[in-house]
């Protein structure tokens, strides 16, 4: 991956800035991307990530910027988008209203015409209830949809497993080929068998969470269940993965009494 504050190319339109805030849950850092077709002056961020103002600073040196668009409101990627947004004098485009500056919704299929791109709102719903993808020509921007390495989380009680799961498939029957740049991690060459594989992952996950909840019977509480499936996983990593098991037994039908949080 691309170091620290230094803008890398990665496609013809697209380049790449990684925010400093590594961590288990964000990898190397937010990937924030700038869009620009060739001899456009005004381009497109993606994402401006934390708010950190020296961060902000090297994405506005990348300007004009005519718009920002986030992905999804988690802070790692919408911190610092106010912030940025009256920096540089754009709009902050995003599902959730909470996020916009100046800016409108973004619609399923509309086609946003910014930084000389073409870039294609897809609804993602899932990771969490406002997730978004951006389609361009020859690759796809999955924020946390779908990461460089490793899975995402289904953000429960926000994110909706079965809306995940139609949200891949939906990534999974776009062209062969279409690369995939992630919100976190490296770039994916192909973002519909990145999206098969994680719905084979998901299918598999739900077994194991059908079988531990029979194995262990009673009322288990997701953590119980957590250290079942998540036995081989590092533990830094279970408390996320409580809000994937969550979201699997909501999906499942298996109601969570939250005043103890047990299952029921």
């Amino acid at each position: 991956m691309n170091e620290y504050g230094v803008l890398r190319p990665v496609t013809a339109t697209a380049s790449v800035l990684l925010a400093e805030n590594p961590g288990v849950m964000t990898l190397e850092g937010t990937n924030t991307w700038v869009l620009r077709a060739a001899g456009s002056v005004g381009c497109v961020v993606v994402d401006p990530g934390p708010l950190d103002h020296a961060h902000l600073d090297r994405i506005a040196a990348c300007g004009p910027v005519e718009v920002v668009l986030l992905t999804h409101g988690h802070p790692d990627h919408s911190e610092g988008a106010a912030a940025f947004g009256r920096k540089v004098d754009a709009p902050v485009r995003s599902v959730d209203p909470v996020f916009r500056l100046g800016g409108e919704g973004l619609t399923h299929d509309e086609v946003i015409v910014a930084g000389g791109v073409d870039i294609r709102v897809i609804r993602t719903p899932g990771h969490t209830a406002d997730s978004v993808c951006f389609a361009l020509d020859d690759a796809v921007l999955t924020g946390d949809t779908i990461l460089g390495r490793g899975t995402t989380i289904v953000a429960h009680p926000d994110g909706k497993l079965g809306d995940y799961l139609a949200s891949l498939r939906l990534l999974a029957g776009l062209p062969a080929g279409v690369a995939a740049l992630p919100g976190h991690g490296p770039v994916l060459p192909d973002v519909a068998a990145a999206a098969t594989g994680y719905l084979a992952h998901r299918e598999q996950r739900l077994t194991q969470v059908r079988a531990a909840v029979a194995e262990l019977g009673g009322a288990p509480t997701a953590r119980e269940v957590v250290e079942v499936v998540y036995a081989d996983v590092d533990r830094a990593l279970w408390p996320a993965a409580e809000w994937s098991v969550r979201a699997q037994l909501d999906y499942l039908g298996v109601q969570t009494d939250v005043r103890r949080g047990t299952t029921r």
